[in-house]
């Protein structure tokens, strides 16, 4: 089994949700890189647990470690390894599904799969709690990436059927999203965002969850980036973003649009301005073949509502063999969309960056 992505930019996590410690490894970091600490403790915050009522209330500092692969700051050219230590678990409240899985958690494949010896703590190796190590790895590699010029944006681009404001593929300007990054709830439109809090909060109270959709802009990417067919760009991309946990698809440009359009109108003409190729529209959202085209990458992810919900649920008990009832308790997120849109982005920093170091070798 394997807990790493990458070849160039090779990360390895480790851990549970309710181990002492989660972490990762990184190799691939050449010596003499200075680690941005003020970018990897923004983006842990960005994506840290119990800061507001959408949030699971589980409070987690995020406070982390490099234990190794640096002196003073400054990368020595040894495999880079970062801890965070679990601080606010509570493992009790998961000792009675170790007989009773959850309903769309991975409990039951994980039971079978490991021969009953999975870790069902917070849902061990696949809680999203893991996706706090990611956000080290993945707030240097977006480091990395904006010393070569390319910037990558995520906005909540819906909750349920509140919906912010559309975008034309074609006249995507960094001033859209100059305060993304700094939003707890990032919106272009900030109507929206109450009509998006309100489908969330109206889904806690009534002890459910719900899902939504990421958009993600990815500026300034060159030209040519990415291999034809296994490792093109949005297999690369689609790889590192549906490990994320709660991900259920992700459409690139137009994408399930296409099918509706005729190739006159889905085509993206090519012209000249200030002596760069642009495209006049942007149906391919910035990726031609498994290349990048040189105009912005957009993509869309589903993100699914979360599982762990207070309504009394349908499930088994294994030790019976017996159809029974299932509360869940615990502390949970109504909503994992806003924490899981940190996650994408960081995960596509990573496999950007991976990918980039291929074409410069």
């Amino acid at each position: 089994m394997s807990y790493s992505f990458g070849k160039n930019f090779k990360v390895t996590l480790f851990g549970q949700s309710h181990s002492s410690e989660i972490g990762l490894v990184i190799d691939g970091i050449e010596a003499g890189y200075k680690i941005n600490r003020d970018l990897i403790a923004k983006n842990l915050n960005r994506r840290r647990p119990g800061k507001n009522e959408f949030s699971t209330p589980r409070k987690e500092e995020d406070s982390y470690e490099i234990v190794s692969g640096e002196v003073d700051d400054i990368t020595c050219g040894a495999p880079l390894c970062a801890i965070i230590k679990n601080k606010d678990q509570r493992s009790k409240d998961y000792e009675n599904l170790r007989d009773v899985p959850r309903p769309s958690h991975a409990d039951y494949p994980a039971y079978v799969k490991f021969d009953s010896h999975n870790d069902i703590r917070g849902g061990g190796q696949f809680s999203g709690r893991m996706t706090a190590p990611l956000v080290i790895g993945g707030s240097i590699a977006e480091d990395l990436l904006m010393k070569r010029g390319i910037k990558i944006y995520s906005r909540i681009k819906s909750i349920g059927y509140a919906e912010d404001c559309e975008i034309n593929l074609e006249d995507i300007n960094e001033e859209n999203f100059y305060d993304l990054k700094e939003q707890v709830f990032p919106v272009i439109d900030p109507s929206s965002r109450e009509k998006m809090e309100t489908e969330i909060l109206k889904a806690k109270e009534e002890g459910d969850s719900i899902g939504g959709i990421v958009e993600t802009f990815i500026l300034s990417m060159p030209v040519g980036i990415g291999e034809p067919f296994f490792d093109s760009l949005e297999s690369v991309i689609s790889h590192a973003v549906f490990s994320v946990p709660g991900i259920r698809g992700i459409e690139f440009g137009s994408g399930f649009e296409a099918a509706k359009m005729l190739g006159s109108n889905h085509n993206d003409p090519y012209y000249y301005e200030d002596n760069k190729i642009k495209t006049r529209t942007n149906n391919h959202g910035g990726m031609i073949g498994g290349l990048s085209s040189g105009m912005p990458i957009v993509f869309r992810t589903a993100v699914k509502p979360t599982s762990s919900i207070a309504k009394l649920q349908d499930t088994v008990s294994l030790k019976n063999k017996s159809n029974t009832k299932l509360k869940i308790v615990g502390r949970h997120d109504p909503s994992i969309v806003p924490r899981a849109l940190v996650a994408i982005e960081m995960v596509t920093a990573i496999a950007l960056l991976d990918l980039v170091m291929e074409g410069e070798k």
